[in-house]
């Protein structure tokens, strides 16, 4: 058995107590709007509503240490697997000195990003040009986004058996060499899309918003001078350590385990129960995963990268006190895993839908501190993005279609309130939901009905947001990929609130007939078919009796619970 561990070395030692507070500051926020920058251009650029629209991306800026310096507000699931990304993909090139200004990198092995192979990766390094001398390499500047298509079994799969079923594979390439675009590379990604013209407008955007972000962070070094550049980013990283430490120094040392269970593997039927420990030691905190199952036969399987990254976020979540992160908030932090188990799975298990285990782990390692910090933790989620993947034929003109997004869920109720409702899951709460008019504008559906769940939220003292009901009436014959989780396992209360109601997807056909579906891939939907998304809810805090009445009645007036509803869980607010 191969025990891995997992941790964030300091970088820059020593620099940090000669850094001027005042200019990091300043270059902290320079970072964060150059960031920005990045992640405007991209949606401003791209082709494809998952983008634009749905904001399937995250955008960051590395050192050339190939730690985090930051990331615009964009997807959180891909905030640990970044820094993968750069570091393989500039190995798979022949490491950093085989780079050149003009150089763009594009990098797409699951096992290096953490997900599938249409979570692409691109990597621009950025050079400092100083008036004597050679460029000096100071960072990269780098996107991940979805892709619509890039030539496996599915557009989107739950039911590959390995890795090589879930599309092409790019192990770090270069698409544009000093500038000039490698057009080899570039045929091979047309040859192997579905969707030739919506994945190259997206790559386009893709490279054009990387090259803006390294142009500004260029800058940014330009103006200060690469020694106080460096300096400061050792003192940034410092002030992100410090504030994540000083979180877990406030709580009891300790060994803190929850357990979960999955609802299938996609291939096979049978439940995958797991476990995550999480152990305080001062101010530092170690997430073990090592007793979690053997890598599984379908595709649930969660790379290592993504593994970090579901530790990340929850690290963030609790301790991160609402700051865009760096390297250094994540310090403090080790994760163990196991090599070929379901959080540390060897080539070629199958890992298309990585992010059912990953939003599990995210949510058991925020419930193992529940104990520690009761005031802090909120009870269970929806906890799954449930993702819908459609595609087809046009009709009129016989033209491949695609599109897919998440759908937000209720999330738990805390100590000290309600549960939001229907919001994304923490692994997606940069990203938005498509408007009606956008879907309805594309794609050949009609949205019949989009609402807050009435009786959804679980009761409590708070009571926990309620989930989303959504119903797609299609117009043209089309297929449809179902990556629904925690279908089975319903959203936890805490400190004796009730639990919420978990996800559901049922397709009514047009005889009349319904069947449910969770992990489903290439359902056929003849035109008629209606299909209901029952997004899951957030679960209780406390027990229902203490709720105040008139919040019970309030509820009642604005529909969010129904007067059976209120009398048989709320029966002394009547």
């Amino acid at each position: 058995m191969t025990i891995v561990r997992t941790r964030f070395a300091e970088a820059h030692p020593g620099l940090a107590d000669d850094a001027d507070p005042v200019t990091t500051e300043i270059i902290r926020q320079a970072l964060n709007a150059a960031a920005e920058q990045m992640k405007q251009s991209l949606i401003r650029t791209a082709f494809s509503p998952i983008i634009y629209e749905a904001l399937d991306f995250a955008v960051a800026f590395y050192d050339a240490d190939m730690c985090m310096l930051a990331q615009a507000p964009t997807l959180p699931a891909f905030m640990g697997t970044l820094g993968f990304c750069v570091r393989e993909a500039v190995e798979g090139v022949g490491g950093p000195g085989a780079l050149s200004p003009g150089d763009v990198i594009l990098y797409n092995d699951p096992y290096g990003t953490g997900s599938h192979p249409q979570d692409a990766a691109m990597i621009v390094p950025v050079f400092h040009r100083p008036e004597t001398g050679d460029d000096l390499l100071v960072g990269y500047a780098t996107i991940k986004a979805h892709w619509l298509d890039i030539g496996g079994k599915d557009p989107y799969c739950t039911d590959t058996v390995d890795v090589h079923q879930e599309g092409t594979i790019f192990p770090g390439v270069k698409l544009y060499d000093a500038g000039r675009l490698v057009s080899d590379i570039y045929r091979m990604i047309v040859a192997n899309s579905r969707m030739p013209e919506m994945v190259i407008g997206d790559i386009n955007a893709m490279v054009a918003g990387a090259r803006t972000g390294g142009e500004a962070l260029a800058a940014v070094v330009r103006r200060y001078g690469p020694d106080v550049f460096r300096r400061s980013v050792a003192r940034m990283y410092a002030h992100g350590e410090a504030l994540v430490r000083g979180w877990f120094e406030r709580l009891p040392d300790g060994v803190y385990r929850a357990d979960s269970v999955i609802d299938s593997d996609g291939v096979n039927g049978a439940p995958i129960p797991f476990g995550v420990e999480v152990t305080v030691a001062g101010s530092s905190v170690t997430v073990d995963l090592t007793g979690c199952p053997d890598q599984a036969g379908g595709p649930i399987n969660c790379p290592l990268p993504s593994t970090v990254a579901a530790a990340r976020i929850a690290v963030a979540f609790l301790a991160g006190a609402g700051e865009q992160p760096n390297e250094g908030h994540f310090r403090p932090l080790e994760l163990v895993t196991r090599l070929g188990s379901l959080f540390h799975p060897v080539r070629p298990a199958p890992c298309f839908m990585y992010g059912v285990p990953s939003d599990h782990a995210i949510e058991l390692i925020i419930r193992a501190l529940a104990e520690a910090v009761p005031d802090v933790v909120p009870a269970a989620s929806g906890g799954d993005i449930n993702a819908l993947v459609w595609w087809g034929n046009r009709e009129a003109t016989g033209e491949p279609w695609a599109d897919g997004a998440p759908h937000p869920v209720g999330q738990g109720a805390s100590r000290s309130a309600d549960g939001a409702s229907a919001l994304m899951y923490i692994s997606e709460s940069a990203t938005r939901f498509t408007p009606s008019e956008v879907w309805e504008a594309r794609n050949p559906w009609r949205i019949e009905r989009l609402a807050l769940a009435e009786d959804s939220g679980g009761p409590g003292r708070h009571r926990g947001g309620l989930g989303l009901d959504l119903s797609f009436r299609v117009l043209e014959d089309q297929y449809l990929t179902a990556g629904l989780a925690r279908t089975a396992l319903e959203p936890w209360g805490l400190d004796g609130g009730l639990a919420g109601r978990p996800n559901r997807l049922t397709v009514e056909y047009p005889d009349g007939r319904t069947e449910d579906f969770s992990l489903k891939t290439r359902i056929f939907l003849p035109t008629g078919s209606v299909v209901h998304l029952r997004t899951g809810s957030g679960g209780g805090y406390g027990p229902p009796s203490e709720r105040d009445p008139e919040a019970v009645r309030a509820d009642v007036r604005e529909g969010y619970i129904s007067p059976e509803q209120a009398r048989r869980h709320y029966p002394h607010a009547f």
